[in-house]
């Protein structure tokens, strides 16, 4: 199938379903994992085998951080390569799945606690496409991105997605991609390629995060700030935090928690993923 036949396949057939799509958290570490086989990369492919086959696929990324909410709203999506010093060959990679105009104006009106933009200048950055490239690597899914507001805290973020909840039970298949624990600075580049090595901190925030997480506990993971020094080293920054928010805030009653990936590299950065149903 040919990524226009999809597009109008897929144009107007947003009827509820019977079996609720699962939501992700998906750590998606460094570009390479686009294209290299790795641990992160199999998985990714398996998991794709292991869910129903989405009617379109719906990314909050961190590298979309923008003032205000914007989703994009093109038919087609350009492959945005949002990084640097990395080898050509990824460079050169397109993914060139097909947007989905008419779920980007469904989702903004869904959203009510927000004024959504369509955009049409994005397209999908290295956040999205890394991922979902392994998962559906036909490209014959339609694939959109919602942007993080910069200028709203966790707690508004946790409650825009559970406005999304009504596209689970249609079909489309919502992401988070970030990292749980990211802290570049400290990141020990020389041990990137080990399966697993963690600072203590960053090792003791990821266990005390998939506990809360568990639990189903998460007024303190949208309070990170109040959880101490270890906290605020394993997000210095929110973007890679914030999509798993999003995550969260769409998990159902009846939704079981899982984890995979769940592997800490260069000491200060964790691929531990999320999948709730």
């Amino acid at each position: 199938m040919t990524a226009l036949t999809a597009f109008r396949s897929f144009t107007g057939d947003l009827k509820e379903q019977e079996q609720v799509m699962p939501v992700l958290f998906i750590g998606h570490g460094s570009p390479m994992n686009g294209i290299e086989d790795t641990a992160f990369s199999r998985r990714w492919t398996q998991m794709a085998k292991e869910i129903p086959t989405p009617k379109a696929v719906l990314v909050v990324s961190a590298h979309w951080f923008t003032k205000g909410t914007k989703i994009t709203a093109m038919e087609f999506p350009k492959t945005i390569h949002d990084f640097g010093g990395f080898p050509k060959e990824l460079f050169e990679v397109q993914y060139p799945a097909p947007g989905y105009p008419l779920l980007a104006k469904k989702t903004a009106d869904l959203l009510h606690s927000a004024h959504v933009e369509l955009d049409h200048d994005w397209g999908l950055d290295h956040g999205t496409w890394t991922i979902v490239r392994h998962m559906y690597p036909d490209a014959d899914i339609p694939v959109l991105q919602l942007s993080i507001d910069y200028t709203k805290g966790p707690q508004y973020h946790y409650d825009l997605a559970k406005e999304l909840y009504s596209l689970r039970k249609k079909g489309v298949l919502i992401i988070g991609s970030g990292n749980m624990v990211h802290n570049l600075r400290m990141a020990a580049w020389n041990r990137l390629n080990e399966e697993q090595y963690g600072y203590d901190w960053a090792l003791q925030m990821n266990d005390k995060f998939k506990q809360l997480i568990s639990n189903g506990d998460y007024k303190p993971l949208i309070n990170y700030e109040s959880m101490g020094r270890e906290a605020m080293l394993a997000i210095p920054t929110p973007e890679h935090y914030l999509p798993l928010m999003y995550t969260l805030g769409l998990k159902g009653d009846k939704d079981a928690t899982s984890f995979f990936n769940d592997k800490t590299v260069a000491g200060s950065l964790t691929m531990t993923s999320v999948k709730l149903g």
